[in-house]
């Protein structure tokens, strides 16, 4: 847990020193909102999956601004910024849709619905962010909205717990019987666990000129993982085709923006 903490402080450390050394604006704020995580826990497209599924995250983002403390306007300093970002997110996971709501109800209904996990990601990285808009007409103009597309790739860490209210799982009784079978190199289909993944990052928002030194921000957020362990679930692939994605997550965050 120490491990990403203390290389946020080196990456902001770093990006600090870099962008004063070339005269370059800072600005700093926080993110949060309701995270959607999608992964091996209830049926894929269904609303109750969605909605049951939804976690919390926050986050603290720091841009380096190429235009601000320039009078080149550039391209690439007029319409792109560079964010680094440290945030975290929990979710509660359970199983939804058709296979839980069989009737009558069987002993593979009530292992799905007995089973629950619960996911914690820390993720560190950094994206480029692009705005039609010219940054030096925004940030002279209050009550402006300048909307932007982002993409980049985070460093994540997770940890995942698992278990069943039918008792421990990897017994024939408490165990829907696909995530007895090993997987990855594990010993199940489950797995509680943590470790360290990639993932890449891809976003749509708009910020709003609150006054002269600080934004509100909007923003929905796509996080794909380079792993399909991060929920805890990861079924054998070459047996069951329907759990071939990787986990992932959408991010619905507003945020205050202040600028230094």
């Amino acid at each position: 847990m120490l491990k990403p903490i203390v290389l946020t402080l080196f990456a902001f450390l770093g990006i600090s020193t870099i962008s004063t050394a070339q005269s370059l604006a800072h600005e700093v704020g926080i993110i949060f909102g309701p995270v959607l995580f999608q992964s091996d826990f209830g049926e894929r497209n269904n609303l109750d999956t969605t909605l049951g599924n939804t976690g919390f995250g926050v986050g603290l983002v720091h841009f380096v601004n190429f235009s601000s403390n320039s009078n080149r306007e550039r391209f690439f300093s007029e319409h792109f910024k560079v964010r680094s970002e440290l945030s975290f997110n929990r979710t509660k996971l359970n199983n939804f849709g058709e296979w839980t709501e069989k009737k009558p109800e069987t002993l593979g209904v009530r292992q799905l619905k007995a089973m629950q996990g619960k996911s914690t990601v820390i993720s560190l990285g950094s994206q480029l962010e692009f705005s039609p808009m010219k940054i030096h007409y925004y940030e002279t103009s209050v009550g402006a909205f300048s909307p932007y597309v982002s993409l980049g790739f985070l460093v994540s860490y997770y940890t995942t717990e698992v278990s069943s209210s039918l008792g421990q799982l990897g017994t024939p009784e408490a165990t829907f019987p696909k995530y007895l079978t090993p997987s990855d190199g594990r010993q199940f289909g489950f797995s509680s666990e943590n470790g360290i993944v990639l993932s890449g990052t891809a976003g749509i928002g708009v910020h709003y000129k609150l006054n002269q030194m600080s934004d509100l921000m909007f923003e929905t957020r796509f996080q794909a993982f380079s792993s399909d362990w991060v929920d805890g679930l990861n079924p054998n692939k070459k047996i069951y085709k329907e759990n071939k994605s990787n986990d992932a997550q959408i991010w619905f965050n507003i945020g205050y923006i202040q600028y230094l």
